[in-house]
C-alpha cells in the first residue's frame, strides 16, 4: 500500500473527525510506543530512514514510507505547514494510522550534516503528561519539608531531592540504599512498605513511621510515607515513587488531641484522691512524659481543703507512673515531697504557672546533691511542674519527666500541661469533696449505731457495718440491741431508702423512735405500726421531691430468756436466719407486712421457741444482693455461710467479719449491716411462779410465798422491800384486775417482781393527798425498786419492779 493509496482510502471528512478523541481510532484504541518515534527525511522531505518505534506508532513498516514525501503521512497538514520551504523546528499534527485511524502527535525536528532532518515524534497525550509531570516534579522537589525518593525495582535510589540536613546529615547519592541513611531497623521497616507497593501495586498514603538517623541515632524523626509503584507504558513495574513528609507537627497535634481525650475519659471515674491522681498518672506517662507523679497536699488525702500556700513538706506523693520503674530507689508513693529552696520559677509555679526546667537548671535550682539524686531519675533531661489548682485551690502538683532520647519538653506543650493540669484537678477536687462528705456521713451513721457488741442475760450480741465503696453514698442501713425489762431483749435490723446524710438522718431518727416504743414495751406489730405512722409524718413534712426517696423496711424481734420465745415482725424486711445449737440454719418462715412508707396494712407478729446457744442473724440487703445472684440465692447463701462458720467456740465478731468479707463485693454498691444474737436462757432454779386468787387473802399468802423464795436464793437483803412490792402489786391485781392472775420472780444481776392480771386497764403513777386513805400504791413501788413499768399483751397485762441486787450470784 503506497502514500497515495491511504491517502485516497479515506476522504477529506474522514480526516478531519472520524475520531473524537485524539490518539484513539473509532473503536477507543490507543496507540503507543516505548519512545519516540523517529525519523531521517532528506531536504525535500522524503523519508530516508524509519526506526522501529515510528512503525509501532503509526503501523507502517519501513519498506512502506521510506522513499516517499513525509506530507503523504499527514492527514491534516496545518496552514502554516501547507506553504512552508522547510520544515519548522517543532508542532503539532495528525497521522495517518496503517488501520486507516489517525494519531495526534507532537514532533521536534533537528538537522543533522547539511543534508538531512531528524524528526522526532510522540503521542500529544505522552508529551503533555511528561510536561505536567515534570512540572509536578519540580514543584514537590522544591519542597523542603517533602522529600522525594525514586527507588528502582531493587529498592536502590535513583533520584531524590534530599540533602544533606534532610536525611541524617549526609547527601543520598545515587544508587544509595535506605539502610546508608537509617538505622538497620527502621531501614529494613520501610523497604518491607516499599517492596509490598512494588509487588501488589498497591499505594501507601501517609503512613505514620518514626525513624532514627544512621549517623546520628539518637536523632528521631516522624515521618509520614505515601508511596507509589512506577509503570513504563505497557504496565510494567520499574521502581516506586516515595514521598516523605515531616509529621511531627501532626503527630504532635494529633498526640495532644489523643492525651486530652484520655484525660476525659480515664480521669475523673473514680470517687477516691489516691485512685483519681493514679489515673492522671498513667495517661500522662509515656504518652506525654516517660515518667509522671502527682503529689498532693496532706489534708487533700483526708478530703479536707489545703492551706493557701504549699509549702515545704506540705505535700505528700499521691501517684507515680510508672509505679516502680525508672524512679529513683528513694521515692515511694505516699512518701513526704521534700521541701525546696526558694527559686524564681519555683514563684511562678506557687502563682499558678507551669514551669519547664532543664536537667541543668534544675540542678541549680535544687543545689542540694542528695537532693538530686533523690529527685532526678536516670537519663532524666527535661521536667515540667504544672500546679493542680482549682476552685481557688491549689492541691498539688503535676511532675512529668523526659529522659534518654526524647525531646525536650517544649513550650507548646507546657499549654497542654496546663489544660490537663486543669481537668485533673477538677477530678481530684470531686473525689476530695466526695471523700469529706463521705467520711462525715460514714462517722455520722457509725456515731448512731450502737456499741458493736453487747453482753445481756438475754444474748450475746454483735454488729458488723461496711459502708458502701467505690463512690457509692452512704445509706441508711442499721442494727440495734436493746435491753428490755424483765431480762429481755430487742433486735432490729432496718434499711432506710436512699442515700447520702438524708438516709443517715432518718436512720438517725427511726432508730430512736423505735428505742422509745421499746422501753414502752409494745408488741413487735404494734411497734413497727407506730414506726409506720412516723415514716408517714416524715413524708409529709418533706420537700415534695424527697417524697419518693423517704421510707424504710425494718425487722423488729423481742427475746424472751425465761420462756425462750421470739416474737418477730417484718416491716419489708428480709427474714433473719436462725442457726440451731446443733450447726443446722435455715431461714425463719414469717409473714413480712409492707415497708414502713406504706402503711395502712397490719403486721404480724411470728412467735418461734429457741434453744439457749442458737444464733439468730438478722442482715440487711448489702449482705446479699449482687449482680450475679437475687435475693433468694442470697439467702441461701448466707445461710450456708452461718453454717459453716458459726461454731459454739467461735467468737461471733470474728464470725461476722468472716461473713462480711465473704458475702459482699469488695467494693460494695450498697451498705451491708448484720446483727448477730446468741441467746441464752434463765434456768428454771432462778425463776418461781405463784397463781393468785381471787381473795383479799391472798396478799398475806402472796408476801410469805416471796419471803420464802428470797430466803431460798439468799436475798435475804430484799425481804423488806419485796414484801411491800408484791403487796402493793398483788393488791392492784385483785382489786382492779381480772383473774387468772400471777406473781412471778426472776433472779440474776436484778430481782424482778412481776405480777401479770387480765386487765387491760393501765395503772398511773399519782402523789396522793395526805387525806386519801389509799392511791399511794405504786408511788411506793417506784420508791422502792429501781424501775417499774407496764407491759400490755394480748388480753393481759404485766406490771413489774426490778431491784438490784449489789451481790449477784
Amino acid at each position: 500500500m503506497n502514500m497515495e493509496n491511504v491517502k485516497n482510502a479515506y476522504p477529506a471528512g474522514a480526516s478531519q473527525g472520524s475520531t473524537g478523541v485524539s490518539g484513539s481510532g473509532p473503536r477507543g484504541r490507543s496507540y503507543t510506543c516505548d519512545g519516540p518515534a523517529a525519523a531521517v527525511l532528506d531536504n525535500r522531505g522524503a523519508v530516508l530512514r524509519w526506526t522501529k518505534t515510528a512503525e509501532d506508532l503509526t503501523g507502517f513498516r519501513a519498506e512502506e514510507v521510506c522513499g516517499r514525501p513525509a506530507q503523504q503521512l499527514v492527514a491534516d497538514l496545518p496552514d502554516d505547514l501547507r506553504d512552508a520551504t522547510e520544515m519548522p523546528a517543532s508542532g503539532r499534527v495528525r497521522l495517518w494510522h496503517q488501520c486507516g485511524d489517525t494519531v495526534d502527535v507532537t514532533f521536534r525536528t533537528t538537522k543533522v550534516g547539511s543534508a538531512e532532518l531528524l524528526v522526532l515524534a510522540a503521542p500529544t497525550h505522552h508529551v503533555a503528561d511528561h510536561e505536567q509531570g515534570a512540572a509536578l516534579l519540580r514543584a514537590l522537589s522544591a519542597q523542603d519539608r517533602i522529600t522525594i525518593a525514586v527507588h528502582d525495582t531493587d529498592l536502590s535510589t535513583v533520584q531524590t531531592n534530599a540533602t544533606a540536613g534532610l536525611l541524617g546529615g549526609r547527601p543520598v547519592q545515587p544508587g544509595a540504599r535506605l539502610s546508608d541513611v537509617l538505622c538497620a531497623k527502621d531501614a529494613e521497616n520501610l523497604e518491607a512498605v516499599l517492596r509490598q507497593v512494588l509487588e501488589t501495586g498497591a499505594p501507601v498514603i501517609r503512613r505514620n513511621q518514626q525513624v532514627s538517623w544512621r549517623h546520628d541515632p539518637a536523632r528521631q524523626q516522624a515521618l509520614s510515607l505515601s508511596a507509589f509503584r512506577l509503570e513504563d507504558a505497557r504496565g510494567h513495574p520499574t521502581g516506586v515513587a516515595a514521598l516523605y513528609m515531616d509529621n511531627a507537627d501532626q503527630m504532635r497535634a494529633r498526640r495532644n488531641l489523643d492525651l486530652a481525650r484520655e484525660v476525659a475519659e480515664q480521669v475523673g471515674g473514680s470517687l477516691d484522691v489516691v485512685r483519681t491522681a493514679q489515673d492522671l498518672a498513667d495517661v500522662l506517662a509515656p504518652a506525654f512524659g516517660d515518667l509522671a507523679a502527682v503529689d498532693l497536699a496532706h489534708s487533700v488525702f483526708g478530703g479536707e481543703e489545703p492551706s493557701q500556700q504549699l509549702g515545704g513538706g506540705a505535700m505528700g506523693n499521691a501517684a507515680l507512673a510508672p509505679v516502680t520503674a525508672g524512679w529513683p530507689a528513694g521515692i515511694k508513693r505516699g512518701d513526704p515531697v521534700p521541701p525546696l529552696p526558694d527559686h524564681p520559677l519555683l514563684r511562678s509555679f506557687r502563682d499558678g504557672e507551669t514551669v519547664v526546667f532543664d536537667l541543668d537548671d534544675f540542678i541549680a535550682m535544687v543545689s542540694d546533691p542528695q537532693l538530686v539524686e533523690y529527685l532526678v531519675p536516670k537519663d532524666g533531661h527535661s521536667v515540667m511542674v504544672a500546679p493542680l489548682h482549682a476552685r481557688g485551690l491549689t492541691l498539688g502538683a503535676i511532675t512529668a519527666w523526659r529522659c534518654g532520647r526524647s525531646d525536650p519538653f517544649t513550650e507548646d506543650e507546657a499549654d497542654l500541661m496546663r489544660q490537663i493540669a486543669s481537668r485533673g484537678a477538677l477530678a481530684i477536687d470531686n473525689a476530695r469533696r466526695y471523700t469529706r462528705e463521705h467520711r462525715a456521713a460514714v462517722a455520722l451513721q457509725q456515731r448512731l449505731l450502737p456499741p458493736a457488741t453487747t453482753d445481756t442475760p438475754a444474748a450475746e450480741t454483735t454488729g458488723v457495718y461496711l459502708p458502701a465503696g467505690d463512690g457509692a453514698e452512704i445509706r441508711g442501713d442499721w442494727y440495734d440491741a436493746i435491753a428490755l425489762p424483765s431480762l429481755r431483749l430487742a433486735l432490729v435490723a432496718g434499711d432506710v431508702i436512699g442515700h447520702g446524710m438524708l438516709a443517715t438522718a432518718t436512720m438517725g431518727r427511726l432508730r430512736a423512735a423505735i428505742q422509745t416504743l421499746a422501753d414502752l414495751e409494745l408488741e413487735p406489730d404494734e411497734v413497727l405500726a407506730r414506726i409506720a405512722d412516723l415514716v408517714q409524718r416524715l413524708v409529709a413534712e418533706a420537700p415534695p421531691d424527697h417524697h419518693d426517696v423517704i421510707g424504710a423496711t425494718c425487722l423488729y424481734a423481742v427475746y424472751d430468756p425465761v420462756t425462750q420465745r421470739c416474737a418477730i415482725a417484718s416491716a419489708g424486711h428480709l427474714p433473719p436466719v436462725l442457726v440451731r445449737p446443733d450447726g443446722t440454719a435455715e431461714v425463719v418462715g414469717i409473714s413480712p407486712g409492707p415497708p414502713l412508707a406504706v402503711g395502712g396494712l397490719p403486721y404480724e407478729t411470728t412467735v418461734i421457741d429457741l434453744e439457749p446457744g442458737s444464733v439468730l442473724a438478722l442482715c440487711t440487703n448489702g449482705l446479699i444482693e449482687r449482680s450475679d445472684r437475687d435475693i433468694d440465692q442470697g439467702l441461701r447463701c448466707l445461710t450456708d455461710a452461718l453454717a459453716a462458720s458459726c461454731h459454739p467456740d467461735r467468737a461471733l465478731d470474728e464470725t461476722g467479719q468472716a461473713l462480711l468479707a465473704n458475702l459482699t463485693d469488695q467494693t460494695p454498691r450498697d451498705d451491708a449491716a448484720l446483727l448477730l444474737a446468741r441467746t441464752r436462757a434463765i434456768p428454771a432454779k432462778d425463776t418461781a411462779h405463784w397463781e393468785i386468787p381471787a381473795d383479799p387473802a391472798a396478799v398475806c399468802k402472796a408476801r410469805a410465798w416471796a419471803t420464802r423464795q428470797l430466803t431460798t436464793w439468799g436475798l435475804e437483803d430484799l425481804l423488806f422491800t419485796t414484801e411491800l412490792i408484791v403487796s402493793e402489786l398483788v393488791t392492784n391485781a385483785i382489786r382492779y384486775g381480772r383473774q387468772p392472775a400471777e406473781l412471778r420472780l426472776i433472779r440474776h444481776d436484778v430481782l424482778v417482781c412481776e405480777v401479770t392480771d387480765s386487765s387491760g386497764t393501765q395503772p398511773r403513777l399519782r402523789r396522793a393527798a395526805t387525806t386519801d386513805e389509799g392511791g399511794r400504791g405504786l408511788f411506793l413501788v417506784a420508791q422502792l425498786g429501781q424501775r417499774w413499768g407496764c407491759r400490755h399483751g394480748q388480753n393481759r397485762k404485766t406490771i413489774w419492779s426490778e431491784q438490784l441486787i449489789e451481790c449477784p450470784r
